[in-house]
């Protein structure tokens, strides 16, 4: 069964464009409004009631739907999108995923029911496969936060998360490490699949490490890598450094450490990834690679407010991150 996304590709027109034609709002060239008229036909396509109901009794809102709420991550992420939307004139309707995909997919039709004008969807737990056939069963556009996608399931813009475990990486390398453990989560979900390969890909380009990179399983969150490496310490454990696979679970790492009187970094050197706000504050402040999901979270709302308008979705973009140094690494003597 053809959807609105199928006449939009084949028709070379946004979504937007296309529900003006079929509910007669908004202005549309009239070459325009034959061309989506001949696809339409051609491909037998039938406007659901929903879509109608959208473009013709918006809500003057945009969606949100997150994976979790935990962390000062998403605190910064919220507070992007309400500063954003309230710019754009329009109201801010939050979903939860629960980390579930189900609900994650449920949150999603929650505010297509409320007739946002756009979603913005991050999705820890949804495949590839399932977001592309969300964004094709729905009639509104979809952006995609934190991912990168193929076309076919919307905009996306993400962050490079392999890059930014190289760029730890190889900062502990030119300190002269040679012994690495990596501490963060079993490869499950994108952000830790991406993480825990890209540790793994970039240590195998150096023969030097072969056979001295280990990986410790903790999952995200302070009291995860404090406990976590409280268990290391007791099995014992030799490094000279630890990449964390966030920084939660690096400040979590260091606690355990100065409790246990292992001098960070003069004993074991530790470096995270996100640039936690609190990251500066702990002591030693932390080495880490900066995640822009505030920068992120802002350009995703500004594509919102171009589809909204009914311009085409730009192509997919990727965000590197930037390796700050302070105080928990040190060059080997």
């Amino acid at each position: 069964m053809a959807t609105i996304s199928d006449v939009s590709r084949i028709a070379g027109v946004s979504k937007a464009t296309v529900s003006r034609v079929i509910n007669g709002t908004g202005p549309v060239k009239q070459s325009t409004r034959e061309l989506v008229e001949a696809v339409m036909k051609e491909l037998k396509y039938k406007p659901s009631s929903v879509a109608q109901a959208l473009a013709t009794k918006s809500g003057n809102s945009v969606g949100l739907v997150l994976s979790d709420f935990t962390g000062s991550y998403f605190g910064i992420l919220l507070k992007q999108a309400s500063d954003s939307s309230e710019k754009m004139g329009k109201q801010l309707l939050i979903a939860d995923g629960h980390n579930i995909a189900e609900r994650e997919l449920a949150a999603v039709h929650s505010l297509v029911e409320k007739r946002c004008d756009v979603i913005v969807l991050y999705s820890r737990m949804l495949s590839t496969d399932q977001i592309i056939a969300l964004n094709r069963s729905i009639d509104i556009p979809l952006i995609n936060l934190g991912r990168q996608l193929p076309e076919e399931a919307g905009y996306s813009i993400a962050f490079d998360q392999q890059h930014a475990i190289a760029l730890a990486v190889e900062h502990l390398i030119a300190q002269g490490h040679q012994k690495l453990l990596y501490l963060g989560p079993e490869a499950t979900t994108p952000t830790s699949i991406s993480r825990k390969e890209g540790f793994f890909q970039t240590t195998s380009k150096y023969p030097q490490l072969d056979g001295k990179v280990h990986h410790e399983p903790c999952a995200f969150g302070f009291v995860e890598g404090y406990e976590s490496t409280k268990r290391l310490i007791e099995r014992g454990f030799c490094c000279t450094a630890i990449v964390a696979g966030a920084d939660d679970i690096a400040i979590g790492c260091i606690k355990a450490m100065n409790e246990k009187g292992i001098a960070v970094p003069e004993t074991v050197s530790v470096i995270g990834i996100d640039n936690d706000p609190c990251s500066p504050f702990i002591t030693p402040s932390l080495t880490t690679v900066d995640n822009p999901i505030q920068t992120m979270m802002a350009r995703a709302m500004e594509v919102a407010q171009s589809l909204v308008a009914g311009h085409p979705a730009p192509t997919a973009e990727m965000i590197k991150g930037e390796l700050i140094i302070r105080d928990s690494t040190k060059t080997l003597s």
